[in-house]
């Protein structure tokens, strides 16, 4: 079995965690329809504050659910929606994709991964020492940041669970993921 959609979520007011919803629709350069974080400009409140013109490149959060049986294996019991991510993944290596990789999404939908969440002090309030899990240091001693992806909107559609992601990698070089 390939990759899929596990669980999609959206909020549309300020909250950590996402409800679960039966599908989300994707607008083009917007983000998911009705979610807080949707739209051309920054909506991360601390990234408003400090510049509330910048694009918004955190359109649409996507988590693995991988994850949350690490975190499960270390006492850190998180569902899908919880860590505020807009669709939960299963069988896909999002940390491991190049900046710019497309993820096609169900039957329309069409995404752009540009970095890797880089998340706030918010994390440690929903589970006390969660930080530490999701953010951490690899093997050479670097800064890894485990919290899933962020992306824009390239092309609309409706998601479920269930839907099946397909990757597309950028031509030439590939950039390695750094935080947005």
């Amino acid at each position: 079995m390939g990759a899929r959609v596990t669980a999609v979520s959206s909020n549309a007011t300020y909250s950590f965690s996402k409800p679960n919803r039966e599908s989300v629709t994707l607008l083009a350069g917007l983000g998911v329809e009705g979610d807080v974080h949707a739209g051309e400009k920054v909506k991360h409140r601390f990234r408003v504050r400090q510049n509330p013109d910048q694009p918004n490149l955190r359109q649409v959060h996507l988590i693995h659910e991988e994850l949350f049986e690490e975190l499960a294996a270390d006492g850190f019991a998180v569902a899908p929606g919880e860590l505020g991510e807009n669709i939960t993944t299963r069988g896909l290596d999002l940390l491991g994709l190049p900046t710019g990789a497309l993820l096609c999404i169900g039957g329309a939908a069409v995404v752009e991964i540009t970095g890797l969440r880089n998340p706030c002090r918010q994390i440690d309030g929903f589970r006390a020492g969660l930080m530490k899990k999701v953010v951490g240091r690899d093997a050479n001693g670097a800064v890894a940041h485990r919290a899933g992806v962020m992306s824009v909107v390239r092309q609309g559609g409706e998601i479920r669970p269930g839907d099946a992601i397909e990757v597309e990698l950028p031509e030439g070089p590939h950039r390695p993921l750094k935080t947005v």
